[in-house]
């Protein structure tokens, strides 16, 4: 049903080929616009900040807690509470999902 399909991209202008399994997957999220920038620019857009709305924002705060599960170092953009279990990223991520 999708096809690789070559866009340019419009920060630096090189083409990008959005792939069909990029394709199915924006399909998936409802999203109906093709990607204006190549992954590199989106990337570089992303860290420094840019994107949605069209304002920066800072840096976010991190901070660092025990991980609940394993008892390794979780780094959270949120300051830990001692009522609330904190995780990792590996843990957090084998976690089942709620949703």
């Amino acid at each position: 049903m999708y096809r690789d399909e070559i866009l340019r991209c419009v920060d630096c202008g090189r083409d990008f080929t959005f792939t069909a399994g990029e394709q199915e997957f924006f399909a998936s999220k409802g999203f109906q616009n093709k990607p204006n920038r190549c992954p590199d620019c989106r990337a570089a857009r992303k860290a420094s900040g840019g994107g949605r709305g069209g304002h920066s924002a800072a840096r976010r705060e991190m901070f660092t807690a025990t991980c609940s599960q394993c008892g390794g170092v979780a780094e959270v953009p949120f300051q830990p509470r001692t009522d609330k279990p904190v995780y990792c990223r590996d843990c957090f991520a084998s976690r089942p999902s709620y949703r």
